[in-house]
Protein backbone atom coordinates (compact mmCIF):
# COMPACT_ATOMS: atom_id res chain seq x y z
CA UNK A 1 0.00 0.00 0.00
CA UNK A 2 1.66 3.24 -0.84
CA UNK A 3 2.65 5.51 1.69
CA UNK A 4 0.25 8.38 0.44
CA UNK A 5 -2.88 6.04 1.11
CA UNK A 6 -2.10 6.11 5.07
CA UNK A 7 -1.61 9.68 5.58
CA UNK A 8 -2.82 11.48 8.81
CA UNK A 9 -2.60 15.27 8.30
CA UNK A 10 -3.86 16.70 11.50
CA UNK A 11 -5.25 16.10 14.97
CA UNK A 12 -7.70 18.42 16.79
CA UNK A 13 -8.86 17.59 20.68
CA UNK A 14 -12.25 19.72 21.88
CA UNK A 15 -12.59 19.73 25.60
CA UNK A 16 -16.35 18.79 26.43
CA UNK A 17 -16.99 22.38 26.85
CA UNK A 18 -16.27 23.09 23.28
CA UNK A 19 -12.73 24.11 23.83
CA UNK A 20 -9.93 23.29 21.54
CA UNK A 21 -7.09 21.70 23.82
CA UNK A 22 -4.93 20.35 21.43
CA UNK A 23 -4.25 20.68 17.90
CA UNK A 24 -0.91 19.34 15.65
CA UNK A 25 -0.66 19.24 11.95
CA UNK A 26 1.57 16.12 10.74
CA UNK A 27 1.84 16.49 7.06
CA UNK A 28 1.25 18.94 4.59
CA UNK A 29 -2.02 18.56 1.82
CA UNK A 30 -4.70 20.49 3.46
CA UNK A 31 -4.74 24.57 3.72
CA UNK A 32 -3.27 25.86 6.80
CA UNK A 33 -5.62 27.10 9.57
CA UNK A 34 -5.19 30.12 11.68
CA UNK A 35 -5.70 30.10 15.08
CA UNK A 36 -9.31 31.28 15.00
CA UNK A 37 -10.40 28.85 12.37
CA UNK A 38 -9.37 26.18 14.56
CA UNK A 39 -11.20 27.43 16.95
CA UNK A 40 -14.29 28.16 15.08
CA UNK A 41 -14.22 24.24 13.76
CA UNK A 42 -13.80 23.01 18.09
CA UNK A 43 -17.07 24.83 18.48
CA UNK A 44 -18.84 23.97 15.11
CA UNK A 45 -18.41 20.23 16.67
CA UNK A 46 -19.04 21.28 20.05
CA UNK A 47 -22.69 21.80 19.66
CA UNK A 48 -25.39 22.02 22.18
CA UNK A 49 -25.90 19.30 24.68
CA UNK A 50 -28.74 16.42 23.65
CA UNK A 51 -32.11 17.63 25.63
CA UNK A 52 -33.41 14.63 28.44
CA UNK A 53 -37.16 14.37 28.42
CA UNK A 54 -39.15 13.59 31.40
CA UNK A 55 -40.45 10.28 31.97
CA UNK A 56 -43.36 10.82 30.26
CA UNK A 57 -41.72 11.46 27.43
CA UNK A 58 -43.14 15.62 27.32
CA UNK A 59 -41.06 18.23 27.64
CA UNK A 60 -37.42 18.17 28.16
CA UNK A 61 -36.51 18.56 31.89
CA UNK A 62 -33.06 19.52 31.27
CA UNK A 63 -29.53 18.88 29.77
CA UNK A 64 -26.81 16.51 30.45
CA UNK A 65 -23.53 16.32 28.72
CA UNK A 66 -22.52 13.74 28.28
CA UNK A 67 -25.78 11.47 28.70
CA UNK A 68 -24.36 7.37 29.24
CA UNK A 69 -27.58 6.14 28.83
CA UNK A 70 -28.17 7.48 24.98
CA UNK A 71 -25.82 6.78 22.70
CA UNK A 72 -23.67 9.15 20.96
CA UNK A 73 -24.83 10.84 18.26
CA UNK A 74 -23.98 13.52 15.32
CA UNK A 75 -21.25 13.46 12.90
CA UNK A 76 -18.58 11.09 13.00
CA UNK A 77 -17.30 11.31 9.33
CA UNK A 78 -17.02 13.39 6.84
CA UNK A 79 -15.71 13.11 3.36
CA UNK A 80 -14.49 14.78 0.79
CA UNK A 81 -12.03 14.04 -2.23
CA UNK A 82 -9.16 15.99 -0.30
CA UNK A 83 -9.70 14.82 3.11
CA UNK A 84 -11.85 12.15 5.54
CA UNK A 85 -12.67 14.01 8.98
CA UNK A 86 -13.39 11.08 11.74
CA UNK A 87 -14.66 12.43 14.71
CA UNK A 88 -14.71 10.32 17.91
CA UNK A 89 -16.10 11.42 21.27
CA UNK A 90 -15.25 9.75 24.56
CA UNK A 91 -17.87 8.50 27.19
CA UNK A 92 -16.87 12.45 29.05
CA UNK A 93 -17.48 14.10 26.26
CA UNK A 94 -13.47 14.92 24.90
CA UNK A 95 -13.92 15.15 21.00
CA UNK A 96 -10.99 14.10 18.77
CA UNK A 97 -10.96 15.04 15.14
CA UNK A 98 -8.95 13.55 12.54
CA UNK A 99 -7.92 14.85 9.61
CA UNK A 100 -6.85 11.68 6.79
CA UNK A 101 -6.23 11.08 3.23
CA UNK A 102 -9.61 10.02 2.19
CA UNK A 103 -7.78 6.49 1.25
CA UNK A 104 -6.51 5.60 4.65
CA UNK A 105 -7.20 2.52 6.22
CA UNK A 106 -8.35 1.40 9.62
CA UNK A 107 -9.04 4.79 10.61
CA UNK A 108 -10.41 3.05 13.70
CA UNK A 109 -7.63 1.46 14.66
CA UNK A 110 -5.48 5.45 14.18
CA UNK A 111 -8.04 6.74 16.30
CA UNK A 112 -8.03 3.91 18.82
CA UNK A 113 -4.17 4.43 19.54
CA UNK A 114 -4.24 7.81 19.34
CA UNK A 115 -6.84 7.69 22.66
CA UNK A 116 -4.79 4.96 24.38
CA UNK A 117 -1.64 7.69 23.80
CA UNK A 118 -3.46 10.42 25.08
CA UNK A 119 -4.77 8.15 28.56
CA UNK A 120 -1.26 7.27 28.87
CA UNK A 121 0.58 10.56 28.26
CA UNK A 122 -2.00 13.08 29.10
CA UNK A 123 -4.70 11.59 31.35
CA UNK A 124 -1.99 9.87 33.59
CA UNK A 125 0.17 13.40 33.86
CA UNK A 126 -0.39 14.32 37.31
CA UNK A 127 0.56 17.95 35.96
CA UNK A 128 -2.25 17.82 33.74
CA UNK A 129 -5.12 19.35 34.77
CA UNK A 130 -8.69 18.81 32.87
CA UNK A 131 -10.27 20.15 30.33
CA UNK A 132 -7.31 22.45 29.89
CA UNK A 133 -5.22 23.14 26.74
CA UNK A 134 -2.72 19.66 26.16
CA UNK A 135 1.01 20.97 26.97
CA UNK A 136 2.64 16.86 27.26
CA UNK A 137 5.85 16.71 25.46
CA UNK A 138 6.03 12.89 26.14
CA UNK A 139 2.17 12.53 23.96
CA UNK A 140 3.71 14.78 21.22
CA UNK A 141 6.94 12.80 21.25
CA UNK A 142 5.05 9.22 21.38
CA UNK A 143 2.08 10.07 19.09
CA UNK A 144 4.21 11.86 16.29
CA UNK A 145 6.64 8.58 16.24
CA UNK A 146 3.63 6.35 16.10
CA UNK A 147 2.56 8.28 13.14
CA UNK A 148 5.42 8.73 10.97
CA UNK A 149 6.38 4.66 12.06
CA UNK A 150 3.00 3.73 10.11
CA UNK A 151 3.75 5.47 7.01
Amino acid sequence: MPSSTRTVFSLIIINKAGGLIYQREYQAGLRSLSTNDYLVLAGTFHGPPPALTSPGGSAPVGFSYPNPGVPASGLEHLETEKFRLTCFQTLTGTKFLLFTDPMTGNVDTIMNKIYELYADYVMKNPFYQLEMPVRCEAFDRHLGAWLRGRT
